[in-house]
């Protein structure tokens, strides 16, 4: 008796195992990956255009063209608008003498998006570009909070003819930020 239940058992799972068989095709499964992808995708893009996060950079270029040239680009990548942006760039001295300097203000900066311009560019003409200098970055915003931030940055320029600069502000990410 313990044989038939045995094989009654064996032609159940075989039985099983063939509706599985059906049931699960290779197109089947491919389209389940393939929704995977799709949900995690939407996850993603939630994460980057829905929750609220701020994050801020500021791109700046040196060259030394018949002088010293600085051409500066803000981006928002946040998810946020922000607002009463004010960027002020100085080329100084190694002792801190501020040569020259430029400053913008911008009521808004919306969500992923950049601002340049020839506001954003300085031209020093007059100073040597055999010496070494310092490119003072001060940038200061409310974010989405309305919260008033800042952040400061040097860089000490002079001994290469062209120098690219990625200065990345502390980011806040709700809720955790």
């Amino acid at each position: 008796m313990n044989q038939d239940d045995d094989w009654t058992a064996s032609q159940d799972a075989a039985k099983l195992l063939e509706t599985v068989r059906r049931e699960v095709t290779p197109t089947r499964v491919g389209f389940a990956g393939v929704m995977i992808l799709l949900v995690l995708g939407v996850l993603l893009s939630g994460w980057y255009y829905v929750l609220p996060r701020d994050d801020v950079m500021v791109e700046t270029r040196y060259m030394q063209r018949s002088g010293h040239l600085m051409m500066t680009q803000i981006h928002n990548d946040g998810s946020r608008d922000i607002t009463d942006v004010s960027l002020q760039i100085s080329f100084e001295t190694i002792d801190g003498i501020i040569l020259e300097s430029t400053q913008i203000d911008v009521e808004r900066i919306s969500s992923h998006s950049s601002l340049a311009g020839d506001e954003l560019e300085m031209h020093v003409i007059g100073y040597s570009v055999w010496d070494d200098y310092v490119i003072h970055i001060e940038l200061q915003w409310k974010d989405y909070d309305g919260e008033r931030r800042q952040q400061q940055w040097y860089h000490h320029v002079g001994e290469w003819s062209q120098e690219m600069f990625f200065d990345e502000a502390d980011g806040k990410i709700w809720p955790l930020g």
